[in-house]
């Protein structure tokens, strides 16, 4: 064994080793290690995240720099910043609210009261505000005081659908018409000039209302101690009521230590049934396929496997419900016109960005490198002087020939209805066999932005703001009016089914198709063994 590695210690030791000393360069070995183990350690401690304070206050200074760093974002890489507001007019927004930030802000009150209002005006759906990754994870589960009760809000209409506490008053069904001698289509009003929408399509804003009216109501109108409610309960006669705010009470009962340890459930799995699904009624008249996303859910298998059943079964009536569908891929979103769409079509007429690339403000964008790849391969810069991305606009898909379904298709609309799911209304709208029911979409009929959604973080309060990259002009567009895609058949929301807490829409179809009866199956698709 050579001498350097190993002694025998035949002396007086110095150290209580064993017989066999260590090898001087394993002992200087290990001594580095060791201090590496205790650098790393000292930075991991150091790099900790510090716990979120949110009544943090910001100076005046970090504010504005946040502020000007996102309106120049804006301006050099939105899209569609003027498409519904004149660029004098945005201007002027830019102007107004930086000059409305004030010093000792928290960051909720900068997002709610600088950057919300502000990106209002873009009039662009995905163009949205939202708090900081700290400020998320500390309001995550926990429960504040606020407005009691949860409604159902369309038109100027206020309807309680839910309570955070007991009431003896206040019921399911009661229609609010003030709160605090505030109308309520003016509480509407003011809630919608802090909310985005593509255009002017607001049925999106309406159901983000009604799924957490207090939430909204004490971010956008202050919050209250009480609430004084003017109401009715199905008569035209008006009462008042004053109630206070809800306030969640801590559970102080001592906690009692089990006696045996009870080994922790895992958390339910969450199925594709929640993503898609399709039924068949038992009478054999119609299927009902529900499809609320685009993007998860193995939509592909599902698609075809829906589809190959549908044609095996040969359903003369087919209802597609994309009521909640914020969209997704667009390929998943393609292949599922195909199997309706009888004509070829385009996934849009235009689809173009501003740059490609996100420099000089790259850093600052979730995705970073990954985006500005994207941006530059797959886009090529015209006359015009913007980057298109020619795939989405050149490219002409053909209807499937294997399991096309050639019945009758109701597909039922609402806010929600956005994005890659108003790709597809779009396409099949006007087709002589597919009627549009229900609501008006959140997305914009005409076009909208998005492809590419990335999310910028602002250096000082964190806060952070979605910023698409692509403008896309629908295929055979419509004028720009900024409305949504309007239904062939509109189903607004009913007063008496929300008394029955019935699916009003759904019902509605179903019994047309009972009432249009008896049934013949259709004529299917021939099934091959290869097709498009």
């Amino acid at each position: 064994m050579p001498e350097e590695c190993f002694f025998m210690d035949t002396h007086k030791t110095t150290r209580s080793l064993p017989q066999w000393g260590m090898c001087p360069i394993f002992e200087d070995t290990m001594w580095l290690i060791r201090c590496a183990v205790f650098i790393v350690c000292i930075l991991f401690a150091s790099c900790a995240a510090p716990r979120y304070v949110p009544e943090k206050k910001f100076h005046r200074e970090e504010l504005v720099q946040d502020y000007d760093l996102m309106t120049r974002i804006l301006q050099e890489k939105h899209p569609s910043l003027y498409w519904y507001t004149p660029a004098d007019s945005m201007q002027w927004y830019m102007n107004h609210y930086r000059e409305q930030i004030q010093d000792s802000m928290t960051e909720k009150d900068f997002i709610w009261k600088i950057m919300s209002p502000l990106l209002h005006q873009v009039h662009c759906g995905h163009t949205t505000a939202a708090m900081s990754k700290g400020l998320t994870k500390h309001l995550k589960g926990k429960r504040y005081g606020s407005f009691p009760f949860y409604v159902k809000v369309w038109g100027d209409t206020m309807v309680v659908t839910g309570s955070q506490q007991p009431d003896s008053v206040i019921r399911y069904g009661t229609v609010i018409h003030a709160i605090n001698d505030i109308p309520a289509a003016e509480i509407i009003r003011r809630c919608f000039e802090y909310l985005p929408a593509d255009g002017y399509a607001q049925n999106l804003n309406y159901i983000r209302l009604s799924s957490n009216f207090p939430y909204y109501l004490e971010n956008i109108l202050g919050p209250s101690k009480t609430y004084t409610l003017t109401y009715s309960q199905g008569s035209p006669n008006h009462s008042r009521y004053s109630v206070n705010a809800f306030v969640p009470v801590k559970d102080t009962t001592p906690a009692v230590k089990a006696k045996a340890a009870v080994k922790k459930q895992p958390p339910p799995r969450i199925t594709n049934q929640r993503y898609r699904s399709m039924t068949i009624d038992s009478t054999g008249a119609y299927a009902y396929m529900a499809i609320h996303t685009f993007n998860r859910g193995n939509l592909s298998p599902f698609i075809r496997k829906s589809f190959r059943t549908l044609r095996r079964e040969q359903v003369p009536n087919l209802i597609i419900d994309i009521r909640n569908n914020r969209g997704g891929k667009i390929r998943l979103s393609t292949l599922f016109t195909k199997f309706i769409s009888e004509k070829p079509f385009r996934v849009a007429d235009t689809v173009y960005a501003n740059d490609n690339t996100l420099k000089p403000y790259t850093r600052h964008f979730k995705g970073r490198w990954l985006n500005n790849l994207q941006l530059f391969f797959t886009t090529h810069r015209k006359r015009d002087g913007l980057y298109h991305m020619g795939f989405f606009s050149r490219r002409l898909y053909k209807p499937k020939k294997k399991n096309h379904y050639n019945g009758n298709v109701y597909v039922i609309t609402g806010g929600p209805t956005f994005s890659a799911a108003t790709l597809f209304a779009n396409t099949v709208k006007g087709q002589h066999n597919v009627t549009l029911v229900g609501e008006e979409t959140g997305g914009g009929w005409h076009g909208n932005s998005g492809v590419m959604l990335p999310q910028v973080t602002l250096p000082n309060t964190r806060s952070r703001f979605t910023l698409p990259l692509f403008r896309v002009v629908q295929y055979n567009h419509v004028p720009k009016t900024g409305t949504g895609i309007l239904p062939d058949w509109e189903i607004p929301p009913s007063y008496p089914a929300i008394l029955k807490r019935e699916d009003h829409k759904l019902k509605m179809v179903t019994d047309s198709i009972f009432r249009s009866g008896p049934y013949n199956r259709i004529k299917a698709s021939p099934s091959r063994k290869k097709g498009n």
